[in-house]
């Protein structure tokens, strides 16, 4: 069993950054895949960004690729959105995900998820 937990999320101008961090529990955060996803207002939850287990392999989603950067760091068993030049497209909840596995792929789909965080809200505004 893992348990995610989220934080770094607030209020911020346009253009301003945030950094999110999603924290993980157990012995084991070097098995998981990572993923962001978010959730706007009145919206479905669509997918931001993905990590592989070691790090090496990440995908965004269009919109999001170039400001935003996902890391982790496994001695930690944290995950990191570095999230840059803000719009107000970007405001929602933001949620952290994990999957164990054997391999050193990214997933960007929610059903390939096995763990998720509480969410964390991102507001962005003028």
């Amino acid at each position: 069993q893992v348990q995610l937990v989220e934080s770094g999320g607030g209020l911020v101008q346009i253009g301003g950054s945030l950094r999110l961090s999603c924290a993980a529990s157990g012995s084991t955060f070097s098995y998981l895949a990572m993923g962001w996803f978010r959730q706007a207002p009145g919206k479905e939850r669509e997918f931001v960004a993905a990590m592989s287990r070691s790090g090496s392999s990440t995908y965004f989603r269009d919109s999001v690729r170039g400001r935003f950067t996902i890391s982790r760091d496994n001695a930690k068993n944290t995950m990191y959105l570095q999230m840059n030049s803000l719009t107000a497209e970007d405001t929602a909840v933001y949620y952290c995900a994990a999957q164990f596995t054997y391999t050193d792929l990214w997933r960007a789909d929610p059903r390939q998820y096995e763990y998720w965080g509480q969410g964390t809200q991102v507001a962005v505004s003028s």
